[in-house]
């Protein structure tokens, strides 16, 4: 017999994962708590600390280098030739030190009408010690996933592109770590079909920028951790937003951007009880539904049934709506002020956060950072700092070409 000996508290983000990787059973839903669960959760964090600090926002930002997590179809509209992008998050900062998110992405325009681009996210659970039942060390594990992704983006018109982007998906919460059979890591291929549309406007003699986006992403197989091909839901999802941003003067500009985000994933139905209080089942053993529908279905029965599947009716499957708002204001596009506000339904995860941060834009480089205070329920971001940093590839091909100018290396030969 083995028992886990807990070394950091990351184990406890690793059992909440492992629990979440299994619609959870609801036998007394009364139309309010009714969370959706899915496997490999990682996938919905935000990764950079620009969306970070305006409320978890991306579908219609514009030149967002993290365009693929978001909204891929946003790289055609890059302004930049190319550029790569580190982030760093750290994972519950106020309890153990070595749990985090790390991303590191990249793009390059193939053409005025095209760009490619590719990511890849480490989440990093902390350190494991297990020992036997006499307490003798049998080794220490790091629990991990992570998410390797390429992206295509294709402009139809000057104000509107769409974009795909394939997912490879790999969770190892306890695979490998110890003599338990039948535990192994999780796999799986997903992919994001995505849409934008961005124009400018006058408005009272103010410039206007403004852009619609939507993306569908994660579609894909469900996980299992087990042999017993116990599978569940990765966290498909559609994302909707809107961005509007206004020239103020020559040096000034602000904007403002909304996200709508839902899970495309069946909603936990509510089970016939006895009188007892255990569940009532069928003649097959099956525990009998009361109302909503059964939510262990293939993949695209699941993501259309998800819009009608709530045992509280419409007003629950409008619960399940989370809504993310963001501001940005920017000071001769080299300086940036945000903030920006997310919200959850109190019965569907109660997530209610304000979010702030800033932006410097200098050179070859660009430095954003974010921070997080939560309101109803405590968030492992709280009183942590995320920070992205950016590389301008035409910056440094430029910085390049006039220091070699500057040497002489291409001055033209006199006549």
């Amino acid at each position: 017999m083995i028992r886990r000996k807990i070394y950091s508290v990351a184990a406890a983000g690793l059992l909440c994962i492992m629990g979440a990787t299994a619609q959870i059973n609801t036998g007394q839903l009364d139309g309010r708590q009714n969370t959706i669960t899915t496997a490999v959760p990682f996938l919905m964090i935000t990764p950079d600390a620009r969306a970070g600090a305006m409320g978890d926002v991306g579908a219609a930002t514009p030149n967002d280098i993290n365009a693929i997590h978001w909204n891929a179809s946003k790289l055609a509209f890059m302004e930049k030739n190319g550029g790569i992008s580190v982030s760093y998050t750290p994972w519950l900062r106020q309890l153990v030190p070595d749990v985090s998110l790390s991303y590191l992405t990249a793009y390059g325009k193939i053409n005025d009408k095209s760009a490619i681009g590719g990511s890849l996210r480490y989440f990093s659970l902390g350190e494991i010690q297990f020992t036997d039942i006499t307490g003798n060390s049998m080794g220490n594990f790091n629990p991990n996933e992570l998410a390797a992704d390429l992206a295509y983006s294709q402009k139809l018109s000057d104000n509107f592109a769409v974009g795909i982007a394939f997912r490879y998906i790999y969770s190892n919460l306890a695979g490998g770590a110890t003599n338990v059979a039948g535990i192994k890591a999780g796999q799986s291929f997903a992919g994001d079909i995505t849409a934008y549309y961005t124009n400018k406007a006058r408005y009272k003699g103010y410039k206007v920028n403004y852009g619609f986006g939507g993306a569908i992403t994660n579609i894909g197989n469900k996980v299992t951790y087990t042999t017993a091909q116990q599978e569940n839901f990765i966290p498909i999802n559609l994302r909707l937003g809107t961005y509007g941003q206004v020239e103020i003067d020559k040096y000034n500009t602000i904007a403002f951007t909304v996200d709508f985000n839902k899970l495309l994933v069946p909603t936990p139905p509510k089970y016939l009880l006895n009188a007892n209080g255990t569940f009532a089942t069928d003649q097959n053993g099956d525990k009998i539904i009361e109302s909503g529908k059964a939510n262990n279905v293939p993949i695209v029965q699941g993501m259309l049934q998800s819009f009608s599947d709530a045992p509280g009716g419409f007003k629950e499957e409008l619960n399940e709506i989370n809504i993310s708002t963001g501001l940005e204001y920017w000071y001769d596009k080299q300086f940036a002020l945000r903030a920006g506000y997310f919200h959850e339904n109190q019965y569907k995860g109660n997530r209610k956060y304000l979010t702030m941060g800033a932006g410097l834009r200098y050179n070859v480089f660009a430095l954003d950072i974010a921070y997080l205070i939560s309101f109803q329920q405590r968030n492992p971001l709280d009183n942590t700092l995320r920070f992205t940093l950016s590389f301008d590839f035409d910056a440094f091909k430029t910085q390049k070409e006039g220091n070699e100018n500057k040497n002489g290396v291409f001055e033209a030969p006199a006549n």
